[in-house]
């Protein structure tokens, strides 16, 4: 069977040529008679794919030498956390609610102490990113959090919001590493790997060095702790060396395409392939305020329930498939993420129009 256009918004498409790497290094890397998924994480042969992925993203994303970057497990959810346990020195923080990530995000850090809601975009169901330029930010908040790019809704921070001087934490997962990116405006930025990086169990967190504090409290779990991976260089234990080897052939990849500006110009031009034929469309239409539309995700909807899965049914049969979108809203959603080539956008339009004279 030939491989399909996956529109899954992750775990997700992954590049044909890193897959194809790793499937002829599977018995055999670097000449070392065993696989990746057999070799010690102590050893000297995977401390060089780590050290080599952690050069490689600091290039990719011009990481100043002041930030630490680790690997973590626990997807981004874990971080969800993590960043209050570690960052809650006066046990109070600001959250910027603009999708489903975001509010789990707030309900964890209630756990820990004063979180407030300071934005939300929950009443036109998350469609649009609230105006952030003059937030009412409580003074002594240890930081603001935002989730960058909205994977259900899809809708992206174009501009990111003004924190008043407070520490800015961003969940970047569905648009990490799509385009250029300034990490000193960041004091947390972390995404889980899964939908543009890499596979599943895996979440990157770069950390400004100073907010890597040895003062938390008591009852933060030792694995939660930023420091204790900062100071074992995220081999406090076992890691997912999988993931880890996985991602750093993705970093290769991108580098040797031409690195997050050419991703930005592609993902631009993927975008408005699809992004114009819905303003254009009499059957189908996006669900997004347009300034406000992610590159990454791609939800739409047709008028009718029943038109939506005879859509997906079909689409699925010709190699489209995951255009489900996700079950807290239902309709269709394509993810285009940087592995997405732009033949599959095209596809899929072309059989977006074949289906609308068909069913109109």
């Amino acid at each position: 069977m030939s491989r399909v256009y996956n529109f899954s918004a992750g775990p997700a498409v992954l590049p044909e040529e890193v897959l194809k790497q790793a499937a002829a290094e599977m018995l055999d890397y670097n000449g070392c008679g065993m696989s990746i998924n057999e070799m010690s994480h102590r050893s000297k042969t995977f401390d060089q794919v780590i050290q080599t992925a952690e050069q490689d993203i600091r290039d990719l994303m011009n990481i100043p030498d002041n930030y630490k970057v680790l690997f973590l497990q626990g997807g981004a959810s874990q971080q969800f956390a993590a960043v209050p346990m570690n960052l809650m020195q006066n046990k109070k923080a600001a959250y910027i609610v603009t999708g489903q990530w975001a509010k789990k995000a707030l309900a964890e850090a209630k756990k820990y102490g004063d979180a407030v809601e300071v934005a939300s975009s929950a009443d036109k169901t998350f469609s649009y990113i609230p105006d952030c330029s003059d937030l009412d930010i409580p003074e002594d908040a240890d930081y603001v959090y935002i989730c960058e790019n909205n994977t259900i809704y899809g809708t992206k921070f174009k501009k990111l919001p003004n924190t008043k001087g407070h520490i800015l934490v961003s969940d970047v997962s569905s648009c990490f590493l799509s385009e250029p990116v300034n990490v000193n405006d960041y004091g947390v930025i972390y995404g889980g790997v899964q939908k543009n990086v890499g596979p599943a169990g895996l979440v990157i967190s770069i950390i400004r060095e100073d907010l890597i504090r040895d003062d938390v409290p008591d009852f933060v779990p030792t694995m939660l702790k930023w420091k204790t991976q900062a100071d074992n260089g995220s081999l406090y234990n076992t890691p997912n060396c999988w993931a880890i080897y996985m991602c750093g052939l993705v970093f290769k990849w991108l580098k040797s395409q031409g690195g997050l500006v050419e991703m930005k110009k592609r993902n631009e031009e993927k975008a408005a392939i699809l992004y114009d034929f819905l303003d254009n469309s009499k059957m189908f239409k996006g669900t997004v305020r347009p300034e406000d539309r992610s590159l990454m995700n791609v939800p739409f909807v047709t008028d009718s329930d029943d038109l939506n899965a005879k859509f997906i049914a079909e689409a699925t049969a010709n190699g489209l498939v995951s255009l489900k979108g996700h079950r807290s809203v239902g309709g269709m959603r394509a993810s285009i993420y940087n592995a997405m080539p732009k033949e599959g956008v095209q596809k899929l339009v072309d059989f977006m129009e074949a289906f609308e004279k068909n069913n109109g």
